[in-house]
């Protein structure tokens, strides 16, 4: 018998968090609920989720501590819901951890498609692993080719390597300075021109048409999304 995933919900509006138990349960979903970040954990050590989704401003602790303090302990999917207007503290809570956000009022069938992509997602490559492959995209690492449809992307070394981080990450919303320090390093996280250069000539290489982009998309005012399919 096929093991169910599990779902923990954080949030403290006991509306939402009935309407999310009752959709999710009906999906197959296992579901638990915590109203805060204490419970939450604690939840968490006791019934250890398949994914996380949680708002960010709650009593106690919020969903942005919640983040930094899941993120040390696991490599567990986190969807954070927020409200609209909250760039700043999505920003802060993607840096701190999240895969992705969900924005109030939401649709359940956009949260669903998030978290069977969430589920989806492998973790990140283990060290042993030389050839990153999805959708049509294909890396060798050790050989330091990538290729899209069979076909070879002429990279330079640094355009390779952001290519590495957004495949690796496919599906997750990655901020701007998540991506300069994972390919340029912490002394470039504010200098988000260089991204901007790296992103473009990226999608002069890999999209069909580079002014509407397919693959690598933007998070306006956050960061970007690689999305492969």
């Amino acid at each position: 018998m096929e093991t169910k995933q599990r779902i923990l919900i954080v949030d403290d509006e006991p509306q939402l968090t009935r309407v999310l138990l009752r959709s999710l349960t009906t999906k197959g979903y296992e579901v638990r609920i915590a109203g805060d970040g204490q419970f939450a954990l604690q939840t968490f050590h006791d019934w250890p989720p398949s994914l996380v989704v949680t708002d960010l401003a709650m009593p106690n602790m919020g969903g942005l501590e919640l983040c930094r303090r899941l993120r040390a302990i696991s490599e567990v999917p986190i969807i954070v819901l927020s409200v609209r207007g909250e760039e700043k503290t999505k920003v802060e809570a993607l840096d701190a951890g999240a895969d992705d956000y969900v924005t109030k009022p939401f649709g359940m069938d956009e949260l669903l498609a998030r978290i069977r992509a969430a589920l989806r997602r492998q973790p990140a490559a283990a060290a042993n692993v030389t050839t990153l492959e999805v959708g049509d995209f294909r890396i060798d690492l050790d050989a330091h080719t990538a290729t899209h449809g069979g076909k070879e992307l002429r990279l330079t070394p640094k355009e390779f390597d952001l290519m590495v981080h957004l495949v690796r990450n496919a599906g997750k919303v990655l901020t701007h300075r998540s991506l300069l320090a994972a390919v340029w390093g912490g002394d470039y996280t504010e200098q988000p021109e260089y991204l901007r250069v790296f992103i473009g000539q990226l999608r002069k290489k890999i999209e069909p048409d580079p002014s509407n982009p397919r693959y690598i998309l933007t998070e306006p005012w956050i960061g970007y999304r690689f999305n492969p399919e």
